[in-house]
């Protein structure tokens, strides 16, 4: 026994002798400990966690070739081969950067899409803002940066005018995005919102993958396959459409067809227009997507549509004599993209469109007939080197062909251009941690016109400042080729430029938003002419700024089942451009913007209602009577709109908006008479809305297997 006994106490005493401890500590980059940390050996089941100071120790009777593997939730996991001599240990980890932990480059840009976490706006708010019609442009102008512009019904954004606000579509651009109208009211988007599953608006500052925008990128992103079959139904107050989606596994199509007729609405409301036709559209979409495979997908979407109008307007001088409108437009988009990850690392993007646009528009004996003809090819690639550097990089190819004939009693002339625009664009985005981040780029293009070839840097970053704040900056120079008429008339125009300058500071937690900020723009090359009809009188040596502060805060915490946000711009702007004789403040912009818009759903009555309060401070218009150019201004605006969206079963919905329903007269101008009667004086009108308020009534009825799915987020 005795024997035994002391076998056993010198077999234990080999084994203690023979066991080595491995003890250290975690720490990340900064020094700070890290607590629970795992640490053991690699193919043993020996090892420990760190503790609260980020130490660790453990015992082992390993002795060759041990690697000592240390791994943490949100850090890159190491492997260090252990030497006998090296038994403590201070190890350093390195933060695995994820899109949950990363900063998110904000400067300049609203989110909209499922698939982002920080965003600031929802696919559904494009849709059931009040006093937006559930048009796209209508939505996006109650956010800061944006201004209201009734008489166009346009995106207007930091002292840029309509044409400087591009609309792409998966990542293609589109041409005359906006539907006719008549002289001096609002158009409307020709794409429905519930066509896209999220959407970037940038009101400056953005990526050096777009280009041909001064001022702001509207980029949409469509919806993907189909997961039901469904059929929509929708009898509305100026017409009425019918949809279906059929979903084939691996593919989908989408179609629908839509007739508005506004000549019963009309004769029912009192307008301001003496309509000889009210405005008719046949308006049909189409989309198909096939998944090519577990990471492909296939897009094609359509737009096809006709429309016209007329209406008798009074000459100004001559209120008695009224003079006949007329304008129509036969209108056609194809787009087409494909997307796949061909590697781990490596993706590709690729996408052509073309749009055909037939406008015709007369007034009185005179008339504008204009052909436009536009293509969009583009290629991109992507590599994703690490967690911390990724990089795009691609080419593209915009067309247009425009032809216009210009005709009135004593005949007619013709003028055309060809346009080719060839970029290249390039952007690296670098990660120096989860908190601090860049974004570096630059766009290269050249124009068959003017053989001019631009370089535009384009840069950004942002630093995490809390666990719900961080600040951005961003810097960038943009190029676009002057109004079409300009080009027409003297196709060697040249490249107008605008330069970014933008600060921002963003706190959001679950619920809760709020972001300020600070911009400065300035204009160079623009265009300067005594005619938009004379080439010899045009100079490219326009100037001009835009700068402000935008606010946004939005909340849908603090009160139950109620979502709120409010909006204010202050923009200070002036150009020297066109026929301005100096320096001036154009007649599009206002001071102050403000946008508040309210939503609640009320259980009890089955609804969700909604109100939207707008604001813009007088806008200058010139007064031909006064010496001074650009000196009148004009009362300031203002709008409460109301909607409300009664769900009578979970498939039928009816649907009421009004807008102004306070019936303010709001003034967005004037117009002045060609030639000043006897006494000198220049005979004028108010630009004014067509009819005091909007009205609009709505059936929305959706037939599917699916009783958890209806039009309530398209309304």
């Amino acid at each position: 026994m005795r024997a035994l006994t002391f076998s056993l106490l010198i077999g234990l005493s080999l084994i203690l002798h023979a066991q080595s401890n491995i003890s250290g500590v975690v720490t990340d980059k900064a020094g700070e400990a890290l607590l629970g940390v795992n640490v053991y050996l690699k193919g043993t089941y020996d090892g420990a966690t760190s503790g609260l100071d980020g130490a660790f120790s453990f015992e082992t009777l390993e002795t060759d070739s041990l690697i000592l593997i240390v791994s943490f939730i949100g850090f890159h996991e190491v492997e260090i081969p252990l030497k006998p001599e090296s038994r403590k240990l201070n190890i350093s980890l390195k933060e695995k950067i994820t899109q949950l932990n990363a900063v998110v480059i904000t400067a300049g840009s609203f989110n909209a899409s499922d698939e982002q976490k920080r965003e600031v706006l929802k696919p559904l708010d494009i849709v059931t803002t009040a006093g937006a019609t559930a048009d796209i442009p209508g939505a996006l102008n109650t956010l800061p940066g944006t201004q209201t512009v009734g008489e166009t019904g346009r995106l207007f954004v930091r002292g840029g005018d309509g044409r400087e606000t591009k609309t792409f579509i998966d990542g293609m651009l589109v041409h005359n995005e906006y539907g006719p109208a008549a002289p001096n009211t609002p158009s409307r988007s020709r794409f429905s919102p519930f066509m896209f599953k999220g959407m970037s608006f940038s009101t400056g500052g953005y990526s050096a993958e777009y280009g041909q925008a001064l001022s702001s990128a509207l980029i949409l992103q469509s919806k993907d396959l189909a997961d039901n079959n469904r059929s929509d139904i929708s009898l509305m107050s100026v017409g009425a459409d019918l949809s279906t989606t059929r979903s084939f596994g691996k593919s989908s199509i989408a179609g629908k067809v839509q007739y508005t007729n506004l000549t019963p609405y009309f004769e029912l409301a009192p307008q301001n227009l003496s309509w000889d036709k009210a405005p008719e559209e046949i308006n049909g979409n189409f989309a198909y997507r096939l998944k090519t495979s577990k990471t492909g997908m296939l897009k094609f979407y359509s737009n096809l549509s006709t429309s016209n109008l007329s209406l008798f307007q009074t000459d100004i001088a001559n209120p008695e004599v009224e003079l006949p409108v007329k304008v129509s437009n036969d209108y056609a988009h194809f787009n087409t993209s494909y997307r796949e990850l061909i590697s781990e690392k490596w993706g590709v993007r690729s996408g052509i469109s073309y749009t055909k646009s037939n406008d015709l528009a007369s007034l009185d004996s005179d008339s504008r007939e204009q052909k436009l003809r536009g293509y969009h090819t583009k290629l991109v690639a992507d590599y994703q080197h690490s967690d911390r550097v990724a990089i795009l990089f691609g080419s593209e190819v915009l067309g247009r062909k425009v032809e216009q004939e210009l005709m009135d009693e004593t005949g007619s002339f013709n003028q055309n251009f060809d346009e080719v625009v060839k970029a290249s664009f390039v952007e690296t985005e670098l990660f120096a941690s989860a908190a601090l981040a860049f974004k570096i780029g630059a766009r290269m293009a050249h124009s068959n016109l003017n053989d001019e070839i631009i370089l535009a840097p384009r840069i950004s970053a942002a630093y995490k400042t809390g666990e719900h704040s961080q600040v951005s900056v961003a810097y960038g120079q943009f190029n676009q080729a002057p109004q079409t008429q300009v080009i027409l008339t003297n196709p060697e125009s040249q490249f107008e430029k605008s330069t970014h300058f933008i600060g921002n500071y963003q706190w959001a937690r679950e619920g809760q938003s709020f972001r300020v900020e600070a911009y400065e723009k300035q204009y160079d090359n623009l265009t300067k002419y005594q005619s938009v009809f004379e080439a010899s009188s045009f100079r490219f040596n326009g100037d001009g700024f835009a700068r402000g502060v935008d606010l946004f805060w939005r909340d849908n915490k603090t009160f139950k089942e109620m979502d709120y946000w409010v909006s204010y711009s202050y923009l200070q702007t002036e150009r020297n451009h066109r026929e301005y004789p100096g320096s001036f403040t154009p007649s599009f912009a206002s001071t102050h913007n403000v946008s508040i818009v309210g939503k609640k759903f009320i259980d009890e009555i089955k609804s969700q209602i909604g109100l939207t309060y707008s604001f813009a401070s007088g806008r200058p218009f010139n007064d031909l009577n006064s010496e001074k150019y650009l000196a009148g201004k004009t009362p300031a605006y203002h709008d409460l709109s109301f909607n409300i969206s009664y769900l009578y079963n979970s498939q039928v919905i009816v649907h009421a908006m009004v807008n102004n329903v306070l019936g303010i007269n709001n003034i967005y101008g004037y117009e002045f008479a060609s030639q000043p009667d006897g006494n000198g004086v220049y005979a004028s009108r108010a630009i004014t809305p067509p009819a005091k308020r909007f009205i609009f009534l709505g059936i929305f009825i959706t037939l599917s297997k699916n009783k958890g799915i209806n039009q309530l987020p398209n309304l």
